[in-house]
């Protein structure tokens, strides 16, 4: 698969630890998803985040429930191995290969690269190489949403990990509609939590935030013309 634009962004390590969530504080997708699966954590914990981005999440956290009194960040997956990576790249790979109503045994090359296509949209590439990791393995990635005041998961127009062009932040932004409006509006609410904690969102999912990473670093490049951030968080084994 091509390389994203980001991975063009050089990483120099700052050499922060991965530390736990404090889960406490955050509404929490239970059992996590992926453990649920059979993903391959092992040792491994996907509630955990490099110590300085779990410093800003606390940060976006405590700006929300300033505006929204009760309302709290809902943690759906943060670090993710690169086993893991992998076990969710084949896991939605067959589930697309279902959808479609294709058999996996007889697949053509063709169907092939363009169902791979599809999932590396959403899923990054599982690579080793230390100059591309997936967002996730760094530490630096976490998919939220959010909770309000009665404790129900807020609608936001699709599931996280959804692959359809619902996902796509903006999707809902020029809709009519007053359902799909409202959700535009909870979009652009968490991204405004995030953002003031540092945060950059994906260009292709609204839940997906990063702080530190390629990709935040690639974003914040883009917003300035002048601006020359790297990223400061690497691969995590």
């Amino acid at each position: 698969m091509a390389k994203k634009p980001y991975h063009d962004i050089s990483i120099v390590d700052c050499g922060e630890p991965l530390v736990p969530i404090p889960l406490d504080l955050f509404a929490v997708e239970s059992p996590h998803p992926y453990q649920k699966l059979g993903a391959p954590y092992r040792d491994k914990s996907p509630f955990f985040l490099r110590q300085g981005v779990v410093k800003s999440l606390i940060t976006a956290q405590n700006y929300l429930q300033q505006h929204y009194q009760g309302w709290s960040l809902k943690i759906f997956d943060a670090y993710r191995p690169i086993a893991v990576q992998q076990f969710m790249v084949n896991y939605t790979f067959s589930q697309v290969v279902r959808t479609e109503g294709l058999n996996p045994q007889e697949l053509t090359e063709q169907q092939r690269q363009t169902i791979l296509e599809k999932v590396y949209q959403f899923w990054a590439v599982p690579s080793n190489d230390l100059t591309t990791p997936p967002p996730h393995s760094t530490g630096s990635a976490v998919d939220v949403t959010l909770v309000d005041e009665s404790n129900l998961t807020v609608d936001m127009g699709s599931d996280i990990d959804e692959l359809s062009r619902r996902s796509y932040p903006d999707f809902f932004a020029n809709s009519t509609n007053p359902i799909e409006r409202q959700y535009n509006e909870y979009r652009q609410l968490l991204s405004r939590v995030m953002n003031h904690a540092g945060f950059e969102r994906h260009p292709y999912e609204w839940w997906h935030y990063s702080l530190g990473d390629q990709m935040w670093a690639w974003l914040q490049n883009q917003q300035k013309i002048d601006n020359l951030a790297i990223a400061r968080y690497g691969i995590v084994t």
